[in-house]
């Protein structure tokens, strides 16, 4: 029974993380602009479905599209997607320098992580709250007891509780991350 509320509890937590990799923090990481959507050919496409995107060095960024009629697309995508980017077309890639943090970036990101983590534990009240409306049923249709509903409420607490707790531990080392130069 608890499976579903596991299941949704770990998606929950694997989304976070995927959401914090792609945190901008001063170091080029293809998460960075993967998932960026790109007009090809009157379609959108994210730019990982398009090009190689690689780390020349830690501060910069290299795309490789595997059809070069796109680069200029893939430029204004990145531009337009809101990051501070400043994409360089060459002739067959496009280069991007990541700026390094101000303060004042450092703070922003920093709101961003934790507007993130409580959509995780959202996500988490989510789950938490279905699999009490399962319980409920189960025990209005005199399928369960009293006692096991009891057991099942608290089994399913002791999984939302860790839950809670990983999503903090995981916003912890990602502020860390954040303030540190």
């Amino acid at each position: 029974m608890l499976e579903k509320a596991n299941e949704a509890v770990q998606k929950a937590i694997k989304h976070l993380e995927y959401e914090y990799s792609k945190l901008q923090l001063g170091r080029a990481n293809p998460a960075l602009v993967e998932d960026i959507m790109v007009d090809q050919y009157g379609s959108l496409q994210p730019l990982q479905n398009m090009a190689s995107v690689s780390n020349l060095d830690s501060q910069t960024l290299s795309i490789k599209p595997w059809d070069k009629t796109v680069i200029t697309a893939i430029a204004k995508a990145i531009s337009d997607a809101g990051l501070g980017l400043n994409p360089q077309t060459m002739a067959d890639s496009i280069l991007i320098k990541v700026p390094a943090l101000t303060e004042e970036r450092r703070k922003e990101i920093g709101k961003v992580a934790k507007k993130l983590s409580e959509d995780a534990k959202i996500g988490v009240r989510n789950a938490r709250g279905d699999e009490i409306k399962a319980i409920k049923k189960l025990l209005d249709e005199k399928e369960i007891s009293e006692d096991e509903a009891k057991d099942r409420e608290d089994d399913l607490q002791k999984v939302v509780d860790e839950a809670n707790k990983s999503i903090e531990n995981h916003y912890k080392h990602k502020e860390a991350d954040i303030m540190k130069v």
